[in-house]
């Protein structure tokens, strides 16, 4: 411990040092620990009761100065028509500082009585003794809700559909907005309760119908507790933040980095670029740079940003909207890579050989500049031949050179054998009422896989580089399938004709073999669904576990920081083990790695699923406006209640329930995935194709009901048989024991 301060040193650290005024910034400022703390507690109380400090929560600070953003009452003009602003807190014994408020180009106008939050300089030799800039006006960011609206009498009031928060809001007739009675709307807080009264709300929404599909992304943001608006203190702080420097920086912004993402993308938070490597000992091999947004130097620990940034977890993307982690002014501004605009990073550059096998690594704590912002088409239709004229000049010294590289990964992945899945993913695409347009499979080409195995490369080049120094880190862990999913799968891949080799240790190349036989068969897509489910799911995890699917023995993520918390830590712990400055890993984020592992583990859960059930509703009001209407698809489930179906067209899953399928009763056999019709013998089973007629859709609820029409072609007759297990058995029936005999048969010869 080092020698305790005196009250003069600890009050001259305070003012040199106005936002680390906690006891625990004192404490560690001095070197201060253990049982010396109660003193310096002592000496901060000492200095409060004489009247040198005040304490502001858990803080100190000079009374007779502003904190350096401050809430303000803006109080009148100046003869030149300047604004000035008066603290509305104010301990000082002296006078009441004055503050001119200097404003900047895109300031709303300002009046007399606004409040306001304000970030603060204190000037001398002036008749004002602070300068202020405006952050926002308070009430600018203020408690909103999502509920029914209720008409009464004067205004009405609103019921939240957030099942956690019972309490009405009261509208008053001003506020209402027209909103009509029943209608899904989105309102703010208009003021302050009453002690026994209901709080007070306006309508700044009205999105009609709580079905309709503009409805659909909040509802499910506030069924499953994503946070979506950000505190004031958040916003203050991301407000405040100034672009980095390249104070403590390697220069790289000769690099030509470009950035790859989807035309609609919301932030940019990777760039690359390649080269072929001059390293004689290296023939044919390549040089890869992957630079990211340099979260951590904006997001610092036990920050406000911080704290909310670990609540959410992960960004949260729906087809209509995005619930970002941290602030837009961060997460679309100094965090996105932007074209042309110096932008603070962390970048790895890797040496591969000819094969794709990284050979060497190094991390830097750079500065940037991305010299384009491109699209996946774009680039991949330039590398097809066929260059726009923003893609041309890039051809020789960027885009071909990433290719060549991508050329060497993709045969060291071919050796590696991750999971190579199959499942084209579908497009929710809206119009600006956000009703759904169009269902379609999203376009993937070699440009998306090329960053793909990109940032795979980074990631790992992380998760080795903190091993190599002992330094902690969270890691993506995905552990291997569990026996009796397994078992499952093998049932799936014997129904189809296919084996999946039984009494070996499992790996991915065994997976691959199953779905490589699968492919182009009828059975392909089912194969697949059945290989993903009987994945487990992935999660972080502060100890080294492993990453099944991708075939890596150390795996952590690195390349999303603005929108995945798991990566800032992972950031923060290389700023630490290369001592790259004050804003690494904390010893309070090394004590809670394990809980906060299992939070953002959580939250990314809570995420899938409030995705998964926004495209649900989404597919169920675009099928709506079809009911009665014929569609082909695949028996992708069984139930003892039914049959799902995924559908061709939309992707959409859909239930047969048991009373759509006919009158009779049908044996459900679990291990073999079948339901079998105990008059007909007819037998339904995982992959069979299938014409379903959709008898219900319900936006609400995202359900889907279907009725059998067709299966494997042929027609199905609902309105025979008794019910009781009795009946004639006609041809088609007789072909399907058969083929069931036969299963039941083989499984008899494994045992």
């Amino acid at each position: 411990m080092n020698k305790m301060p005196s009250k003069t040193e600890i009050l001259e650290w305070i003012s040199d040092n106005p936002t680390k005024t906690a006891k625990r910034d004192i404490a560690r400022a001095f070197g201060i620990k253990g049982a010396a703390r109660i003193d310096l507690k002592r000496m901060l109380k000492e200095l409060e009761a004489e009247g040198h400090l005040t304490k502001a929560k858990k803080t100190y600070r000079d009374p007779e100065k502003l904190p350096p953003v401050s809430v303000l009452r803006v109080s009148g003009q100046t003869v030149d028509g300047d604004l000035t602003a008066s603290a509305l807190e104010w301990h000082g014994e002296g006078d009441e500082p004055l503050v001119l408020m200097i404003p900047r180009a895109g300031d709303p106008a300002l009046g007399q009585g606004d409040r306001i939050l304000a970030r603060l300089q204190e000037v001398q030799g002036e008749d004002y003794q602070y300068e202020g800039r405006l952050i926002r006006r308070i009430g600018t960011n203020p408690r909103k809700v999502l509920g029914i609206f209720r008409k009464g009498a004067e205004g009405g009031r609103i019921v939240p559909i957030d099942k956690g928060d019972s309490k009405e809001w009261l509208v008053a007739v001003d506020g209402v907005r027209g909103a009509k009675d029943g209608e899904l709307v989105e309102a703010e807080q208009a003021g302050p309760k009453g002690r026994m009264g209901l709080p007070r709300a306006r309508v700044t929404d009205r999105l009609g119908d709580p079905t309709a599909p503009k409805a659909v992304s909040l509802i499910a943001i506030h069924q499953h507790g994503i946070p979506d608006a950000f505190p004031d203190e958040v916003i203050s702080e991301a407000d405040g933040m100034k672009p980095a420097g390249l104070s403590g920086r390697e220069d790289l912004r000769d690099l030509p980095l470009v950035t790859i993402d989807p035309p609609d993308a919301r932030d940019h938070d990777d760039a690359v670029w390649a080269h072929a490597d001059d390293d004689p000992k290296n023939e044919g091999g390549h040089i890869i740079w992957v630079a990211i947004a340099d979260v951590a130097h904006y997001v610092r620990p036990n920050s406000a940003l911080d704290a909310e940034a670990r609540k959410r977890g992960n960004s949260s993307y729906f087809p209509d909207r995005v619930v970002p982690m941290l602030p837009d002014r961060l997460s679309g501004d100094l965090c996105s890579l932007h074209e042309g605009v110096p932008r603070a990073c962390l970048a790895v550059r890797m040496q591969i050989d000819a094969q794709g096998n990284k050979i060497d690594q190094r991390f830097v704590r750079g500065l940037m500049k991305s010299l384009a912002s491109l699209n996946y088409a774009e680039v991949q239709q330039a590398i097809d031949g066929a260059p726009n004229d923003k893609c041309a000049p890039l051809m020789e010294e960027v885009i071909e050179p990433l290719y060549a590289a991508y050329a060497a990964l993709k045969a060291a992945r071919q050796q590696r054998q991750p999971l190579d899945l199959d499942l084209p993913e579908r497009k929710v695409v809206l119009s600006d009422e956000g009703k759904v347009t169009s269902v379609s499979f999203a376009e993937r080409y070699d440009a998306h896989k090329l960053i793909e195995e990109c940032m795979v490369l980074a990631n790992v080049a992380a998760a080795e580089t903190l091993l190599a120094k002992k330094s902690p880190q969270l890691f993506r862990v995905h552990e291997e399938p569990a026996p009796e999913k397994l078992e499952s799968l093998r049932e799936v891949a014997q129904s189809a004709g296919l084996v999946l080799a039984k009494g070996q240790v499992l790996k991915t190349e065994h997976l691959n073999k199953l779905l490589h036989a699968a492919a182009g068969t009828d059975h392909a897509e089912v194969v697949n669904m059945s290989t993903l489910r009987a994945m487990t799911q992935a999660y972080y995890a502060p100890v080294h576990i492993g990453h099944f699917g991708l075939a890596l023995r150390s795996y952590s993520h690195f390349t999303s920081p603005i929108r995945r918390y798991a990566d800032l830590i992972v950031h923060r712990s290389l700023v630490s083990a290369h001592g790259w400055g004050d804003d690494g890993l904390q010893p309070r984020d090394i004590e809670r790695l394990e809980s906060t592992a299992q939070h953002i583990s959580d939250t990314e859960r809570r995420s899938m699923i409030a995705e998964r059930d926004t495209n649900d509703r989404y597919l169920a009001a675009f099928l709506s406006e079809r009911l009665g209407e014929e569609f082909t698809g695949r028996i992708s489930g069984i139930a003892k209640f039914g049959a799902f179906v995924r559908l061709d067209e939309t992707g959409a899953d859909g239930l047969i329930p048991m009373r759509a399928l006919g009158r009779e009763y049908y044996h459900l056999d679990r291990d073999a995935g079948t339901l079998t019709g105990s008059d007909t013998g007819i037998v339904i089973g995982l992959g069979q194709r299938v014409t379903v007629k959709l008898s219900e859709a319900a936006p609400v609820t995202g359900g889907v009901a279907l009725e059998l029409i067709s299966l494997d072609g042929k027609v199905i007759k609902r309105e025979g048989g008794s019910g009781r297990g009795r009946g004639s058995k006609h041809k088609f029936s007789k072909s399907k024991r058969k083929t069931d005999k036969g299963k039941r048969q083989v499984k008899r010869s494994r045992k």
